[in-house]
């Protein structure tokens, strides 16, 4: 509608001044387009009502939701604006559930894992990677859960240090640079196993492209190392988020694995539920919405 209304760029200025915070952050670009920073003072102001800690608050914007928006921005949005939208992602990760006991993380970065989260499709493929999926869970993990372990595999587990207060732009960068191999999912696991290692939740944000360790029949490599690891660790519990879902995966579900399909950021509740006991009957809930 505004666009019908052949507005200036001191219009789109005011415009800018007035939306909601969710309605500027997934705008930048058309601002950008109708020239609303080129107007004295806007970039300062958007940049400020992006960051601001009271709007936020009440916001409450959730990772992933600003990382997509940061992927999104055009060279047209002024950098200070990019800023202040990465400084709001920063805040956002506070609202990661905190999970009990020892947590493992191990993010996926194989070559495949720098393919668009969407799949490579002409005209709609996002310019969001399952690399910056697996480093944002990574990230958020980290920043709740301060003990927190970060086991990235591709053949084998990769050294890779991550600081937990990093910005996670900056801990996504250090997985992306990786970049390479194929895809082992077992490899965490065989190394939590060959160490001894205690671990009360393993959390593998992968593709599924797990080809090094396939197998023709019976369990997979996975199960196989995830079965060695329960025996020592009765009340572990795994989770497999599958970015990019298919037909098959690496761990059947049961009262200790659960498989996600796909990446939003309901999965960090989830995954907290799932760790506390709680389960839903989705098909209940399905049912009691009022169409």
């Amino acid at each position: 509608m505004a666009h019908g209304l052949s507005l200036t760029a001191e219009n789109w200025a005011e415009l800018a001044g007035r939306i909601g915070w969710q309605a500027l952050r997934m705008n930048l670009n058309t601002l950008a387009r109708n020239g609303a920073f080129d107007v004295a003072g806007v970039t300062e102001m958007v940049a400020a009502r992006l960051s601001d800690a009271q709007t936020l608050e009440k916001v409450r914007p959730m990772p992933y939701q600003l990382m997509t928006a940061l992927s999104q921005v055009g060279e047209g949005v002024p950098l200070k604006v990019q800023a202040a939208l990465e400084d709001a992602l920063e805040r956002s990760l506070v609202r990661v559930p905190m999970v009990p006991g020892r947590v493992v993380v191990c993010p996926d970065v194989s070559g495949s894992m720098s393919s668009p989260v969407t799949g490579s499709r002409k005209g709609a493929s996002s310019k969001v990677r399952c690399i910056d999926v697996a480093a944002l869970v990574a990230a958020a993990m980290l920043r709740t859960n301060r003990d927190a372990r970060v086991l990235p595999f591709e053949q084998g587990v990769v050294k890779v240090n991550l600081d937990p207060r990093a910005r996670v732009a900056v801990n996504a960068a250090k997985l992306a640079a990786v970049g390479g191999g194929g895809t082992n999912v077992s490899a965490p696991l065989a190394l939590l196993n060959a160490v001894r290692e205690p671990a009360d939740l393993v959390v593998i944000v992968s593709d599924n492209e797990s080809w090094v360790d396939a197998t023709r029949y019976g369990a997979t490599a996975t199960m196989r190392e995830w079965d060695r690891l329960k025996a020592r660790n009765p009340g572990a519990k795994l989770v497999c988020i599958d970015i990019q879902p298919y037909g098959t995966t690496q761990a059947q579900a049961r009262a200790d694995i659960l498989n996600v399909g796909g990446f939003s950021d309901a999965v960090f509740d989830t995954l907290a539920r799932f760790v506390s006991g709680e389960t839903r009957d989705w098909v209940e809930i399905i049912k009691q919405v009022e169409v």
